[in-house]
C-alpha cells in the first residue's frame, strides 16, 4: 500500500514539475501579446498587465462568478455528455466494420454543418434555454470523440487480444486491459480538443440566443467597445478550460496510461 501511495505521489510530482514547460509557453505568448500591444495600442489590443488588472476587477464582483458558473456548468455538462456518448458509442461501433462504414457518412454530415447553424436550429427547438447550449456543444464535439474511439478500437492489436484470451482473460478483462488501454491514446487527445470546443460553442450559443452567461457579458462589453473587459472574459473562459483539463482530464489520462512510464527506459524522457 505504501509503495502504491509513493508511486502516485511521484507521478503527481512529475505532473506538476512538467508544468514549468507550460509556464514558459505562456510567457512566450505574453511577450508576443505585449509586442502586439506596443504595435497597435490600447484600443486594438490592451497590454497583458491592463487585461489582468481588468480581470481582477471583474473577479471581485459576485455577478462575474455567477455568470462564469452558469457558462461553466453548461459547458461541462455538454463535455460530460460528449465524453460519455462518444466513448460508449465509439467502443460499440469500433468492433463492427459494417457499422463504421455506415457511421462515416453520418459523421461527415454532422461535422459539415457549421455550429452556428446548429445554434439556430436549437433555438427553434428549445428556445433561449440550457437545452440550446447543450445540444450545440454535444453536436459540435461528439463526432471527433466518437471517430477517434471507434478508430482506436478498429486498430487494436488483435494478436495481443488473442494472447489475453489464450491466458484465460474474459471479454470484460480483455476490454479493460487491452482495448481501453489502446483506445486511451486516441480518446484523451480528442477529449482535450472537445473540451475547448464545448466552451467556445457554449459561449457562442449564449451570445446568439441571449442566454444568461459569459456570452451575454461579452455582448455587453462589445456594445460598450470595452476591449480590455472583452479580453478579460476570454481569460476567464481559458482559465476554466485549464482547470477542467489539468484538474480532471489529464490526471485520469495519467492514471490510465501508467504503462507508458513503465515502458520508458530509466532516465529517458520524451
Amino acid at each position: 500500500m505504501r509503495r502504491v501511495v509513493l508511486d502516485r505521489m511521484g507521478r503527481l510530482g512529475r505532473f506538476f514539475w512538467s508544468g514549468w514547460v507550460g509556464v514558459a509557453g505562456l510567457a512566450v505568448f505574453a511577450a508576443l501579446w505585449q509586442q502586439g500591444h506596443e504595435a497597435y495600442g490600447d484600443f486594438i489590443l490592451p497590454s497583458p498587465i491592463a487585461t489582468f488588472a481588468a480581470t481582477g476587477a471583474l473577479l471581485q464582483s459576485a455577478e462575474t462568478w455567477r455568470l462564469a458558473w452558469e457558462t461553466g456548468a453548461r459547458a461541462i455538462q455538454g463535455f460530460a455528455l460528449t465524453a460519455l456518448l462518444g466513448g460508449v458509442l465509439g467502443l460499440a461501433v469500433g468492433y463492427s466494420a459494417a457499422a463504421m462504414r455506415l457511421a462515416r457518412p453520418l459523421l461527415t454530415i454532422v461535422m459539415g454543418v457549421p455550429p452556428i447553424a446548429w445554434i439556430v436550429l436549437a433555438m427553434i427547438w428549445f428556445g433561449s434555454s440550457t437545452g440550446t447550449v447543450l445540444t450545440t456543444t454535444v453536436v459540435a464535439s461528439f463526432p471527433l470523440v466518437f471517430a477517434n474511439v471507434a478508430e482506436g478500437v478498429a486498430t487494436r492489436d488483435r494478436a495481443l487480444e488473442e494472447m489475453a484470451r489464450a491466458f484465460g482473460a474474459g471479454p470484460l478483462q480483455r476490454l479493460r486491459t487491452v482495448v481501453i488501454r489502446h483506445v486511451a491514446g486516441r480518446y484523451f487527445p480528442a477529449l482535450a480538443v472537445a473540451l475547448g470546443s464545448t466552451f467556445k460553442v457554449a459561449v457562442m450559443a449564449e451570445l446568439l440566443a441571449n442566454i444568461d452567461g459569459i456570452g451575454v457579458a461579452l455582448a455587453t462589453s462589445r456594445a460598450n467597445l470595452d476591449v480590455a473587459q472583452s479580453i478579460s472574459w476570454v481569460v476567464i473562459i481559458v482559465a476554466a478550460i485549464f482547470i477542467v483539463e489539468y484538474g480532471v482530464v489529464q490526471p485520469i489520462r495519467a492514471e490510465l496510461e501508467r504503462w507508458r512510464e513503465a515502458a520508458r527506459p530509466w532516465g529517458v524522457k520524451r
